[in-house]
């Protein structure tokens, strides 16, 4: 009786090619998760540049004059603010309020560089601001 001898185990381009598609899975799975860390430090700065506005917009009238004009600085070492203040115009119906009142619509623009790329948020709000009456106009 002759006994065939069958090897058993892979040939080298069974290994190969093995090796090809871990390689090429590797690549995919690195990918995805250094796209995942890109996104999460983007998402950081986004909700960083909302704080800084948020901050702007809360010190006008607050801590700051409620007048018109345009002021601007720097909040650490990557994000610039830019804060326009300017009257408001409200609708019609509006125009009839009980209060004398002035309206000012407040925006506050915050920019930097994320990966080499400029990005840019911008906030607005409007604020009011009471007219003083002078003595004895009757109203």
């Amino acid at each position: 009786m002759l006994a065939s001898r069958h090897q058993q185990g892979f040939s080298l381009i069974e290994i190969l090619v093995a090796f090809v598609i871990l390689a090429m899975s590797l690549t995919v799975i690195f990918r995805i998760f250094s796209g995942g860390l890109r996104n999460v430090a983007l998402s950081e700065d986004y909700a960083q540049a909302v704080l800084v506005a948020e901050s702007q917009l809360s010190a006008i009238g607050v801590s700051e004059p409620l007048q018109q004009g345009v002021t601007s600085g720097e909040w650490g070492d990557r994000f610039r603010w830019q804060r326009m203040v300017e009257h408001y115009q409200p609708w019609a119906q509006d125009k009839e309020l009980a209060a004398p009142l002035l309206g000012y619509l407040v925006t506050v623009n915050v920019d930097w560089e994320h990966a080499g790329r400029n990005r840019q948020i911008s906030l607005s709000s409007v604020r009011l601001k009471q007219v003083k009456r002078l003595a004895g106009s009757g109203r």
